[in-house]
């Protein structure tokens, strides 16, 4: 018979996985459906919701579901998506964004409860996401100014993300699950 700290235990490894399954499957949504191919860059790029879904998880459920959320999430999307080439560099540029910003507003146990930190934790994950994809870029291209045209869309999209993450999460932090 198993003890009840051990049955517990397991209940709660359950449920982590199912949450973190469930947020990929948010971020995974989020871009292939509400997205917008860019005409700036001879390849595209794109504007989706799926940052503003990272960001949620991340400040919601902390950085290890935001990072395995924005890794899997959007590096299914690549996958699935006709952007193959792209994944290796989704996977480390969304993996660390969202770990970077569940980590900050996770820290000093908040666990996304400042909005001040909250806002913090997502404009500092921004050029460290701008930078894997610029170098990633510099590899696929083989130069150093092609991925430059890359920054506005990663900008815009970011921001996009922010505007809609920050507020989301004030409003979810009042329901009493996420307390």
């Amino acid at each position: 018979m198993q003890s009840t700290q051990t049955y517990s235990k397991s209940r709660q490894q359950t449920l982590d996985l199912i949450i973190t399954a469930m947020l990929v499957a948010l971020v995974f949504v989020s871009t292939v459906f509400i997205n917008i191919k860019l005409p700036i860059t001879a390849n595209g790029g794109l504007v989706h919701l799926g940052t503003a879904m990272l960001f949620i998880a991340s400040l919601l459920f902390g950085p290890k579901k935001g990072a395995l959320a924005g890794a899997i999430g959007m590096g299914l999307f690549d996958l699935l998506g006709g952007w193959a080439i792209w994944a290796p560099i989704t996977i480390l540029a969304r993996g660390l964004q969202g770990y970077i910003v569940g980590k900050i507003a996770w820290s000093n146990d908040r666990k996304g409860t400042s909005l001040a930190l909250n806002l913090t934790a997502t404009i500092v994950s921004i050029p460290f996401m701008v930078a894997v994809y610029y170098f990633g870029e510099v590899v696929l291209y083989g130069n150093w100014i092609a991925p430059l045209a890359s920054i506005p869309g990663d900008l815009l999209q970011n921001a996009l993300g922010v505007l809609i993450a920050v507020p989301v999460c004030v409003m979810l932090k009042k329901v009493p699950y996420f307390k």
